[in-house]
């Protein structure tokens, strides 16, 4: 299975159940509001595909996403409620990338900065080239990160080693990514793809997409609340892939000695 459709700014290409999406908007891919609805589209195209089990998201060219497009956006920033509704309308789309029950793995290509960054933060999972730099710069033009910066960047590093990048707007490698828990791995940028292809195929090709979804369901929405309640999120999706024919399949695989053939019921 391979396709391809383009959408603003970002085009989805399709093979072994993995889209791959690219950010296109040279000659840094910055975001635009055209690549912001761009990107909001391909989301929902790789949503409602039934035959697409993850997603790998990377740039295309030397840079992954240089940071929002402050030529464009200036002009919003001449009223406080149109400032927020850029904000809002940017957070909302990461928010879909960050909820979408299929796993988003950004492959960090080149330099991922500003709005770039927090795009991959959206991503549930991150690989990044030794090469790349990441960081939150956005203190240099007198603002704060206003995609959800401030918040995921926090929960995945913790809150000193946030704080320390975002108010020196420190850029920092994909080795020292990894070595904070920004990125769960770094590899020479040669490797990325593959790294990244090999990571989404693990899951697509051989899990099932019903405890897949029920996997992120459950992180996802047990960060949000007490361990308690999470442990209670956990046992009613547990108990819902109990009586699935998948799990029917992998426990009879596992006695077998075989590997199991989901299909996804």
């Amino acid at each position: 299975m391979s396709n391809e459709k383009q959408f603003s700014n970002c085009h989805v290409k399709v093979e072994n159940h993995v889209a791959y999406l690219f950010v296109n908007n040279p000659p840094a891919n910055v975001i635009s509001s055209e690549t912001v609805s761009g990107l909001s589209a391909c989301v929902d195209y790789v949503a409602n595909d039934s035959e697409i089990k993850a997603v790998v998201i990377t740039g295309e060219g030397k840079f992954f996403i240089a940071g929002a497009d402050i030529k464009e956006f200036v002009s919003a920033f001449d009223s406080e409620d149109k400032g927020k509704l850029l904000s809002v309308e940017a957070q909302a789309v990461l928010n879909k990338i960050e909820q979408l029950n299929k796993p988003v793995i950004a492959a960090i290509n080149g330099a991922c900065l500003g709005g770039g960054l927090e795009l991959a933060m959206s991503c549930h999972m991150r690989i990044a080239a030794d090469e790349a730099k990441l960081g939150q710069p956005e203190l240099n033009l007198g603002l704060i990160p206003g995609f959800g910066g401030t918040q995921r960047l926090a929960r995945l590093t913790n809150k000193s080693k946030a704080l320390e990048m975002i108010l020196t707007s420190k850029v920092i490698g994909g080795k020292e990514a990894e070595s904070i828990g920004l990125v769960n791995k770094s590899v020479p940028l040669v490797e990325l793809m593959n790294e990244a292809k090999q990571l989404a195929e693990a899951i697509a090709l051989k899990k099932s997409r019903l405890s897949i979804a029920a996997t992120i369901e459950a992180v996802n929405k047990g960060l949000e609340t007490t361990l308690d309640e999470g442990f209670a999120i956990e046992a009613d999706l547990w108990a819902k892939l109990f009586t699935t024919e998948d799990m029917k399949e992998g426990v009879n695989a596992f006695i077998e000695k075989r590997e199991a053939e989901f299909q996804d019921k």
